[in-house]
C-alpha cells in the first residue's frame, strides 16, 4: 500500500481560520447555510438522483450564497452516497466556493486514532488535497487526544476544526451528558479552550478580545439550558460555535441569545432545509439567504 503524501507546509499568507471566519462573519453575519442534497430536496427540484442531479443543486446554493453569508456547509455524507461521482462533485463544490469567497466547512464527523485519524487529516485539512476544505466537523469520542492529528494539520495550513460537543439530536444526552456537572461535554469544551488557548498565545480572558481561536466546537442550536446545567463557559473556549438546529429543526433566531448566553458572539448558525425548499429558483434560495442572515445578526449582534 503506497504511503500517504505529507502535507505540504500552509499556504504563504493564509491566515488562521478563526481569524478567516471572524471577518467573513463581520462581514456577512452568523450564518452557515447547509449544502444537504437530500433525495427529497433533489426531487423538489425536479432534479434526478444521479450527480448531475447532485452537481446542479450544489452549484446552485452556492450561487445564491455567494456574497450573502460567510461559509457553507457540505454534508459529506450525501455526496459520499454517489460513490467516487459524489466526491468529484464535492471537490468541485469546495474549490468554486473557494473561487466565491465563500469558507467551506466540511461536515464529515470524522474520528479515529493513529494512522487512520492522519489520513482523514491529509484528506479534510491537507495542503494540496482535493477534499481540503477550511474546517471539519470531528467526532471526539475516541478520546479528544485521538483528534491531534487533524488539530495539528489545521493549525500548520491555517485550516480549522469543529468538534462535536452538545449536538441537536435528543440521543446525543445519553453521552454527551454522562457525569452530569463533570460531563462528557464540559471536557471537550475545556479541551478545546485549552486548544485555543495554546493557538491564541493567551492564558486569559475571552474570544473577544484574543480573537477567535481555529478549534471550534458543534453546538446545537435545540439545547436548551443543557449549558447551565452542565456549568459550561462557552466564552472560556475562544473559538467559533457551529450551531445546527436554527430553522428547519426547530430553533428560532431569538432563541439563540438564549441557548449561548454571552457567547453568543461566537456563535456560526448553520441552516440547511429551511434555505433550500426555496430552491431551485437562486433569486428565492438569495432572498432566504438574506432573510436568515437579518434575523441572526440582529438576535446575535
Amino acid at each position: 500500500m503506497p504511503e500517504l503524501p505529507a502535507p505540504a507546509p500552509a499556504a504563504p499568507g493564509r491566515a488562521p481560520f478563526g481569524a478567516r471566519l471572524g471577518a467573513a462573519m463581520d462581514a456577512h453575519g452568523p450564518l452557515c447555510v447547509g449544502i444537504d442534497p437530500h433525495p427529497g430536496l433533489l426531487e423538489a427540484w425536479g432534479l434526478p438522483r444521479s450527480a448531475e442531479g447532485l452537481r446542479r443543486f450544489a452549484l446552485t446554493v452556492l450561487e445564491a450564497a455567494a456574497g450573502h453569508a460567510p461559509a457553507v456547509k457540505p454534508q459529506v455524507a450525501l455526496f459520499e452516497a454517489y460513490g467516487s461521482a459524489g466526491f468529484a462533485v464535492l471537490e468541485e463544490l469546495l474549490g468554486q466556493a473557494r473561487s466565491a469567497g465563500l469558507l467551506t466547512v466540511a461536515d464529515a464527523k470524522r474520528g479515529d486514532i493513529g494512522s487512520t485519524m492522519e489520513a482523514y487529516a491529509a484528506a479534510w485539512l491537507g495542503e494540496g488535497s482535493p477534499l481540503a476544505a477550511d474546517a471539519v466537523t470531528l467526532s471526539p469520542y475516541l478520546g479528544v487526544e485521538s483528534l491531534r492529528p487533524a488539530l495539528d494539520l489545521a493549525a500548520r495550513t491555517g485550516r480549522g476544526t469543529f468538534v462535536l460537543a452538545l449536538t441537536s439530536n435528543p440521543e446525543g444526552r445519553t453521552v454527551q451528558h454522562a457525569g452530569g456537572r463533570e460531563s462528557v461535554a464540559r471536557s471537550v469544551c475545556a479541551a478545546a479552550g485549552a486548544e485555543n488557548a495554546r493557538l491564541l498565545g493567551v492564558a486569559g480572558g475571552s474570544a473577544a478580545r484574543a480573537g477567535l481561536g481555529s478549534c471550534g466546537l458543534v453546538v446545537g442550536a435545540t439545547v436548551g439550558n443543557a449549558l447551565t446545567e452542565l456549568g459550561i463557559d462557552l466564552t472560556a473556549v475562544r473559538g467559533p460555535l457551529l450551531a445546527p438546529g436554527y430553522g428547519a429543526q426547530g430553533a428560532r433566531a431569538e432563541d439563540l441569545p438564549v441557548v449561548f448566553g454571552t457567547a453568543g458572539g461566537q456563535v456560526l448558525a448553520a441552516s440547511s432545509r429551511a434555505i433550500l425548499r426555496q430552491g431551485p429558483d437562486v433569486p428565492a434560495l438569495r432572498e432566504a439567504v438574506r432573510r436568515s442572515a437579518g434575523e441572526l445578526a440582529a438576535a446575535l449582534g
